[in-house]
Order: structure tokens, then C-alpha cells, then sequence
């Protein structure tokens, strides 16, 4: 395959992946927000959201204060940030249109419609209104954009650089999405530590990546900070899991290694074999923050590596 073409179907699923995980970090700190806490817990919220997408100083030199109402406009609209929902679901139609041979009519129209329905989101007063209902339609069309991608393309080297796009994304997101929440605990000092407040706290994190369910089918017990790392970054079985991601990423890259990607073969299976022998207990004592910063080190350079090694190298 053509490593134009490869890269326009890798950064297709990317940016789609990463507006929905966008919206999945907005919508558990809005509703971390509801939570009894001082005005100064609740701006350390933003900033922690900000600070873990490595946007705090872009958005600081624009909007000043990290008002829920600025963050969302920075977060989901601002055509200044690259990362806004709105930038992603637009680079990723532009990408689907340039390799619109490559993909299926369900596949296009499925992300032409997702940009079209975006421009009326964008008009309406609905995204400052009600955002929970902006990010579900978000969440939405990501699926339906997987779901029309798999069961409609053909099973080759193409539909494997849509998949390894959209794990090597949801892991970095994942991770992002964990670490909000632990630094937002660590830093919020004044929320009242008892059992409700907990189950609140750790049920919508549990409920922004789609694992409430799986939590309890897994553990059967109440919800612990402890097993909640465990299932969103060890659990083999968790479709959002660390672990599930780097499975995925490896199978794919698998199918369409070549002759200079045996390095980064290499780097990948590293990375998922430590996860998959990891033991909670000992992430824990070393650090969540300091492991998953390194995690997300390591899934960036694995990026860089697929883009020598495959598509169009990224400039610096």
C-alpha cells in the first residue's frame, strides 16, 4: 500500500477516536463538577483536563480563566485548537476524502454525514446548553464510524491501518482519561471522603468509557481507585484497556509489517508484554501518574516509529 494512503486511513481513525475520547474526558469532568467542592477544586478540575491534553498553555493564552464554559468552546469548537472536537471530526473527513477510492460508499457517507450533523451542532445553542447531549451524539457517530468500517471493508492492509490508528489513539486517550481523575483526587483536598462521594467519582469515570457494566461483571464488589486502574489498564478483556489496545495494535501491525518495521515490532510487543505481566499493586507503589506519563511517552514514540516506518514521516 501507498504510504500516502496509508497515512490519510491511519490519521482518519485517529482524529475520529480522538474527538470521541475528547468528548468521553469533558463529559466525566462535568460530571466530577457537580460534586460539593470549593471553587478552587473545581478550576484545578479544568486544569487537570488541560494539562493532560497538553493544551494549559494555549488555552491560558486565549481564554484566561477555566471556566466550564471556556473550556468546553476551547475543547469542542475553537478552530485554534487542533485537538477540538470540531478540528478532529473535520481532519478526519478531510483524510476519508482523500483516499475516498480506498474506502466503502457506507464508510464515506458515514463520516461526510458525522461532519455535516457537526455543522449544525455548531450553530445551535445545544453544545452550551445541554453538552451531554453534544458529547453522546459525538460518542454515537464514532461507533457507527467503526462499526460501518469493519463490517464493510474488506479485510486487508487498509482496514489494518484504520485499526491501528484507532487503538494506538484509545490508548493514549485512555490513559488521559485515568489520569484526570487520579490527579483531580490528589489535588482536590476539600470533597468530603466518604463511600457516596467515592462511588460517584469512580462510577463516572467507570460510565465515560463505556465500563460500568463491565466493572461489575468483572469484580462483583464495590468500586475501588485500585480496580478501576486494574480493569482500564490490565484487563485483557476490556475493549478500552491498555492492555486490549497494545493486543490490538500488535495484531495489526503484524499484518502489515515490512522491512523496516521489525524495530518497532519489536518496541510494540515490549510494551504490551509489560502490560500483560504488570501487577496493579506495583504500578500503584511506583506512581499511576509517573507510569502513565511514561505510557504515553512510549505510545507517541510507537507513533512516530509507524509513521517512519509506514506513512508519511511526521515533520518536526
Amino acid at each position: 500500500m501507498l504510504s500516502g494512503t496509508a497515512d490519510h486511513l491511519f490519521w482518519m481513525a485517529r482524529y475520529t477516536e480522538r474527538a470521541e475520547n475528547t468528548a468521553r474526558m469533558l463529559d466525566v469532568t462535568i460530571q466530577n463538577a457537580l460534586m460539593p467542592q470549593t471553587a478552587q477544586a473545581l478550576e484545578q478540575g479544568w486544569l487537570a483536563l488541560l494539562g493532560i491534553s497538553e493544551l494549559e498553555s494555549s488555552f491560558a493564552q486565549k481564554y484566561g480563566a477555566p471556566t466550564q464554559k471556556n473550556v468546553i468552546d476551547f475543547m469542542v469548537r475553537d478552530p485554534d485548537n487542533p485537538s477540538s472536537i470540531a478540528a478532529c471530526l473535520t481532519a478526519a473527513r478531510e483524510n476519508a476524502r482523500a483516499v475516498r477510492g480506498t474506502l466503502t460508499t457506507e464508510v464515506w457517507e458515514t463520516m461526510n454525514m458525522t461532519w455535516l450533523e457537526l455543522q449544525q451542532y455548531l450553530k445551535s445553542g445545544i453544545i452550551g446548553q445541554t453538552p451531554g447531549q453534544f458529547f453522546e451524539w459525538v460518542k454515537h457517530r464514532s461507533h457507527l464510524s467503526r462499526g460501518v468500517t469493519v463490517g464493510t471493508m474488506l479485510q486487508d492492509q487498509a482496514l489494518n491501518f484504520i485499526r491501528l490508528g484507532t487503538f494506538l489513539e484509545r490508548a493514549d486517550n485512555t490513559a488521559r482519561i485515568l489520569d484526570v481523575k487520579f490527579l483531580a483526587t490528589r489535588n482536590n483536598k476539600d470533597i468530603e471522603p466518604d463511600a457516596q462521594a467515592e462511588f460517584y467519582y469512580w462510577a463516572a469515570l467507570l460510565r465515560s468509557v463505556s465500563a460500568f457494566e463491565i466493572y461489575r461483571k468483572v469484580y462483583s464488589d464495590v468500586i475501588t481507585p485500585a480496580r478501576v486502574a486494574e480493569l482500564l489498564m490490565l484487563e485483557a478483556k476490556m475493549p478500552r484497556s491498555l492492555l486490549g489496545c497494545m493486543t490490538e495494535v500488535v495484531a495489526n501491525l503484524n499484518n502489515v509489517r515490512n522491512d523496516l518495521s521489525q524495530e518497532t515490532e519489536r518496541f510494540a510487543g515490549k510494551l504490551h508484554a509489560e502490560l500483560q505481566f504488570a501487577d496493579i499493586d506495583d504500578i500503584l507503589k511506583r506512581g499511576l501518574h509517573d507510569y502513565l506519563t511514561e505510557f504515553l511517552a512510549r505510545i507517541n514514540e510507537l507513533g512516530e516509529r509507524l509513521s517512519y516506518d509506514f506513512l508519511v514521516p511526521l515533520t518536526v
